[in-house]
């Protein structure tokens, strides 16, 4: 009798950006049993957690609130907090995530200010400046940015929107949506002026879907104070406790927070900086082999300045007429290399490689050949080169490894300036 899933030898790579690989100890810490709450290891995971994401975002002036969620989740969690029923905030445009979360909160009965976009480019940071400014009675209560849209791949300077709330004069919060960029690039929540960060589990963090987090400072706390919207899940007052079954508004998600303890433990393992050099050595290998492949005329990159490339997620267009499901199935079929596709106006018009979490150059050199082989099964012109380009460039990397002042460009949108070296001791302490 023929199964209707046969057995696949090896193991499938999985590149889409999220979710991700999940590492062996990370899927042991979360095989454990669960603990009664009157265990005093379910505060120690708990604090771990919170102390680890701490560190992770550079901030000793904001809580950590943890919730059984996704990242729209903890959209919600944010919306609820600072913004009342009628009450505006702007919305720079990034492309999908931003006008998700855009539509997410006008569904929740708030109002959105968007900025233009143009596609491939990053948010326009002019036109947030000017938004502000016409907004004399100072309605809009917050600025929910996007660090890295993961449909587009393209990575926005978070400082400068710190710079242009500053400039207007407007006491707007700012809230950056870091659910594609924590742990694959620098991010200084302090330092950048980052009023609350959102993040979530399934992507540089190496865990399964389902834990979304916010951290919030003394400012985004005081607004949320301010705010007359009933609100009891998400309610950040309510989790401002020291009891754990309160600090989750009922039973804690135990099992995720064991497998984010171990994947926080990887990370700081491996040091902040080796995790941030080799996200980019693997983003210019996936790049080296896109630049070969657009020299067949059929693909190319979505994020037209390089700088602004993401190290998280490519997105590769396709010219019209190339089928990306079809793709996207003999990758995955035929070639065991999971890939995502376009997200929003993108459906059908691109596909994405994610390059986050656990990974390595080998598995990036595998899911490059076997994207290239589907390619090729489908006719598709990819030039010639584009798989022996992302191994020269794994290769010279090996030779010529980053310095300590790691990457340029988008990198350091996050809050680490160019030209500044990193503090490793600081970090890793």
């Amino acid at each position: 009798m023929t199964h209707p899933h046969p057995r696949i030898p090896g193991r499938r790579f999985l590149h889409s950006p999220g979710p991700t690989p999940i590492p062996e100890a990370v899927l042991h810490a979360m095989s454990a049993q669960p603990m009664d709450l009157g265990d005093p290891r379910v505060d120690a995971n708990i604090v771990a957690c919170e102390q680890g994401l701490k560190r992770l975002l550079h901030t000793s002036a904001a809580d950590v609130f943890m919730y059984a969620a996704n990242g729209h989740g903890v959209w919600e969690a944010v919306i609820e907090n600072l913004a009342a029923p009628g009450e505006a905030v702007l919305v720079p445009a990034t492309g999908h995530f931003s006008e998700s979360w855009a539509v997410q909160t006008e569904a929740l009965g708030r109002r959105v200010v968007r900025t233009p976009w143009r596609e491939g480019w990053p948010m326009d940071v002019a036109a947030v400046e000017q938004g502000l400014r016409d907004d004399k009675a100072h309605a809009i209560k917050a600025v929910f940015a996007i660090h890295t849209d993961t449909a587009s791949g393209v990575t926005n300077d978070l400082r400068a929107v710190r710079c242009a709330i500053d400039a207007a004069g407007h006491p707007a919060i700012l809230v950056a949506d870091v659910v594609s960029t924590l742990a694959a690039v620098p991010f200084a929540m302090d330092d950048t002026g980052v009023d609350v960060a959102v993040g979530a589990s399934q992507k540089g963090l190496m865990c399964p879907t389902g834990l979304g987090f916010v951290a919030v400072n003394a400012a985004a706390l005081a607004a949320a104070q301010r705010n007359p919207s009933p609100r009891f899940y998400w309610d950040w007052a309510r989790r401002k406790h020291e009891q754990s079954y309160r600090k989750f508004c009922g039973t804690p998600p135990q099992n995720l927070l064991l497998g984010l303890e171990a994947a926080l433990g990887l990370i700081f393992s491996e040091g902040l900086d080796a995790v941030w050099r080799r996200h980019a050595q693997l983003a210019r290998a996936v790049q080296a082999a896109v630049e070969g492949w657009r020299e067949g005329g059929a693909l190319g990159f979505f994020a037209q300045d390089p700088a602004t490339r993401s190290h998280s997620v490519t997105t590769i267009t396709v010219a019209q007429g190339i089928d990306v499901e079809a793709l996207r199935a003999v990758a995955r079929d035929r070639f065991q290399v999971a890939l995502a596709g376009g997200l929003g106006p993108l459906t059908g018009r691109a596909f994405r490689i994610g390059h986050l979490g656990d990974c390595n150059p080998a598995m990036i050199l595998g899911a490059i050949a076997g994207v290239e082989a589907a390619l090729v099964t489908l006719g598709v012109p990819v030039g010639d080169g584009g798989t022996r380009r992302a191994l020269m460039s794994l290769a010279d990397a090996a030779i010529q490894p980053s310095p300590a002042q790691v990457g340029t460009g988008a990198l350091f949108q996050g809050g680490l300036e160019p030209g500044r070296a990193v503090d490793v001791r600081a970090v890793e302490e």
